[in-house]
């Protein structure tokens, strides 16, 4: 399911070198000793801190650059111990650390601390200050704010506490002998601390965009409840609370704090029954934030996570039944953000690929359990942590166990393999999965051409429309989605996504997965504060959405629904004299049309664009014109001039993605110039392009989209063809078929008088309107 690329080897980018200084130490050829290299914290620049044991009975601590490839020394204490917590600052000048201790032993009769916390200067080796010495863990983080000054003589530092509190310390630092950067009046560090967070239960910490959120238990008068709240550091390492929701969830669930994103002590572990509530929060820049949790339900063969949507303005719970003899060894599923999906992961049992930005029915997110549900990582899913960067459309996840970090992105053969699956199970089985992962590949993955083609085979090979859903619908609405939904978020709700959202009645097998319990809760009552609502970038994004999706759940039809301008357009074909309707209508098409890749024209395999189809061409305008309108009305903020650039491009993307379509099927088959040739009988290739031309007529008539001007004329000649005369005609009788101005007198030209050639052209001139549609 996953494709991972190794980014980082804890064997071979650090152990090894390490080997290398110890041996040097030791002034032997090779050292042998038991290092015991250990993870500690990755900061916002991606370097790697981690600790290990010298030869010399001492702890040193280093850093692995991800940038140079390269390791520093920064730190040796002259014993072994137990390092718990680790940052180091921005300039590489302080290094904090928290040492848990043993309280036991030889020394069980002295007063001794759990747990040492300490400041250390480092450039060079100085001072060393006690910022705590307490019985609960302390976890440090330095801020890495983003400043374009060359020399910062200040640094900031979190202490955050498994007593419920976090302090921001302000340390102020000197240059003395020009290199030396040591800490300015230590003595009055510990005056400096500044409480920015009382009485939290659950925190996590996101080093890329300097955040803070965390749980708190909130009780008044009239309830009580928990509230996640975020705190946004800036440059200038002031901060704010920017957000606050209310969750639910039992007043005693808490027994002990939980820390997210803060390191890794391999000295204090939560055995599951400590853990009874797993939750991450994941960002996208465009402004999208998601709180994924889990409940430890005991003695229950079944799971619970809930996936909050803050930018949707609702949740999702979803209920696994993992069957009457199975029980989850590992008590939560792992959740890891890949673009705009979220991957819920729970060993040997289920994959729940769950999409974030069009969550309204659940076959547009991809479930699967029993043999598909191998994510292609070694260990086991308890030893992995998710690593995110709200920048990054891919995710990492490092495995504690190997030391290793992957980059993991969505596998594109997997997600084909599921298309490509034949039909042995039931399509309301099969349709589902199909579908979803029909929609990850257009949109998450779609920018690739090469996988375009090979979708676009995969149609060609499964022409007929499945049970439950069109796929050549469902192919052309994904793919225009997918070039205007990085541009704003609040067009999910606008723009077409799925042909099945225009059914009357939506097939059961798209509304449900088996053994699985989905429930939808709306409004959950984000509260902007401060800043917020003055601030260019995420936090604004975040409202603008949030704000724009519950106007937008207000309106009975916020969707652009393309079925919905017929009858403007069985009236527009009605008009038979120009007007300044038409004139305007005329206009749209011709900025469709300039933006249509039309280069090398004579090169292009397949014959369209090559003629005046004044029907379609007007289908086009219109198109352009109803889609402008509604984007208009419900998102002005985007601007008018974006609004009809959007619009442009996504018609012009409709006409170039059927041409794609056709140029693929005339590479499977090798067909030439002969094609437009009425004089001969079409081979069994010809047939075959032209039902899949007829699918697609067929598939956009359905939607009332615009085809690519010549494409009726194409289908004509193909039909002419590949048809038995009774049989076209009766095509031409229903509709089916156009006869167009361009097709009539080749027609004409290109047959000869025999018998049966008198009468097919009889017959079409007896079917010949007034005017001709290419003519109108």
């Amino acid at each position: 399911m996953l494709k991972l690329k190794q980014k980082f080897d804890l064997h071979r980018d650090v152990v090894s070198d390490i080997l290398r200084k110890e041996a040097s130490v030791c002034r032997v050829k090779e050292y042998s000793g038991a290092v015991d290299t250990r993870i500690l914290n990755i900061e916002r620049d991606g370097g790697i801190l981690y600790s290990w044991k010298g030869a010399t009975g001492t702890t040193r601590i280093g850093k692995f650059d991800s940038n140079t490839k390269q390791n520093k020394l920064l730190y040796t204490f002259d014993k072994q111990v137990c390092v718990s917590s680790c940052s180091l600052n921005k300039e590489e000048t302080l290094l904090a650390v928290s040492l848990a201790q043993n309280t036991r032993g030889e020394e069980r009769l002295k007063p001794i601390s759990k747990c040492l916390t300490l400041l250390i200067e480092i450039h060079p080796i100085n001072n060393t200050k006690v910022l705590k010495a307490v019985d609960c863990r302390v976890k440090v983080q330095f801020l890495h704010a983003e400043t374009d000054r060359r020399s910062v003589l200040e640094s900031h530092l979190l202490l955050l506490t498994e007593d419920g509190y976090v302090d921001l310390y302000h340390v102020m630092l000197t240059k003395q002998a020009g290199y030396r950067v040591v800490m300015a009046n230590p003595e009055r560090l510990l005056k400096t601390a500044e409480r920015i967070v009382e009485d939290f239960c659950w925190l996590q910490w996101d080093g890329h965009t300097q955040r803070v959120y965390y749980l708190t238990h909130s009780v008044t008068h009239t309830q009580d409840k928990f509230l996640m709240r975020c705190v946004q550091f800036y440059p200038n390492h002031n901060c704010e609370t920017m957000l606050e929701f209310p969750l639910e969830f039992p007043a005693n669930l808490f027994r002990t704090v939980n820390f997210v994103n803060l390191g890794f002590d391999h000295y204090h572990e939560n055995s599951p029954e400590q853990e009874p509530l797993r939750m991450k929060v994941f960002t996208n820049i465009i402004g999208s934030m998601c709180v994924c949790y889990s409940q430890h339900l005991k003695a229950k063969q079944e799971v619970i996570y809930t996936v909050l949507l803050v930018h949707k303005d609702c949740s999702k719970t979803f209920r696994v039944s993992l069957g009457s003899e199975q029980k989850a060894t590992h008590l939560h599923p792992l959740f890891i953000p890949i673009g705009y999906h979220i991957l819920v992961y729970l060993q040997d049992h289920f994959l729940h690929c769950i999409n974030t930005r069009q969550q309204e029915i659940v076959c547009h997110s991809l479930f699967l359990s029993g043999l598909d549900v191998d994510l292609g990582l070694q260990s086991q899913s308890a030893d992995v942590t998710v690593l995110h960067s709200e920048e990054e459309s891919s995710g990492s996840v490092l495995d504690l166990g190997s030391g290793r970090i992957h980059e993991a992105e969505l596998s594109p053969a997997f997600l084909l393999k599921i298309l490509r699956a034949p039909s042995r199970c039931p399509s309301s089985k099969t349709d589902p999965q199909r579908m979803a992962a029909l929609h990850c590949l257009l949109v998450y993955l779609g920018n690739d051409p090469n996988l375009e083609l090979k979708i676009t085979e995969w149609l060609f090979d499964n022409v007929n429309a499945f049970d439950s859903f069109d796929q050549i619908q469902e192919f052309i609405l994904a793919s225009l989605y997918r070039i205007s939904y990085e541009k704003s978020l609040s067009l999910d709700k606008v723009l077409p996504y799925s042909s099945v959202l225009d059914k009357k009645e939506i097939p059961a097998c798209l509304l449900e997965v088996p053994g699985v319990l989905c429930t939808t809760e709306l409004h959950i009552e984000p509260v902007f504060k401060g800043k917020a609502r003055s601030l260019q970038g995420f936090w604004s994004e975040l409202q603008w959405n949030t704000e724009r999706t519950q106007y937008l759940d207000a309106d009975p039809n916020p969707r652009y629904r393309t079925s919905h301008i017929q009858a403007d357009w069985d009236k527009l074909r009605a008009e038979r004299r120009p007007s300044s309707h038409m004139n305007h209508i005329e206009e749209n098409t011709k900025k469709v049309l300039s933006m249509v890749d039309t280069w090398c024209l004579d090169k292009k395999l397949v014959p369209l664009f090559q003629e005046e189809d004044h029907q379609h061409r007007a289908l086009i305008g219109l198109t352009v014109d109803k889609l402008r309108e509604h984007i208009n009305r419900h998102l002005p903020r985007l601007g008018k001039k974006k609004i009809d650039s959007l619009v442009v491009n996504y018609v012009a993307k409709l006409l170039e993605l059927i041409r794609h379509m056709l140029e693929s099927a005339w590479l499977k088959f090798k067909l030439g110039p002969r094609v437009m040739c009425l004089k001969q009988q079409g081979s069994p290739g010809e047939w075959s392009v032209f039902h899949f031309m007829f699918r697609i007529l067929e598939a956009t008539r359905g939607l009332c989209l615009p085809l690519p001007p010549g494409y009726h004329t194409l289908l004509a000649v193909f039909a002419v063809r590949c048809l038995p005369q009774p049989t076209f005609l009766q095509y031409v009788d229903h509709g089916f078929l156009q006869l167009t101005e361009t097709f009539v007198s080749r027609l004409m030209t290109d047959l000869d008088n025999s018998d049966a050639n008198e009468r097919l052209k009889f017959s079409i001139l007896k079917r010949l309107p007034e005017v001709l549609p290419s003519q109108r």
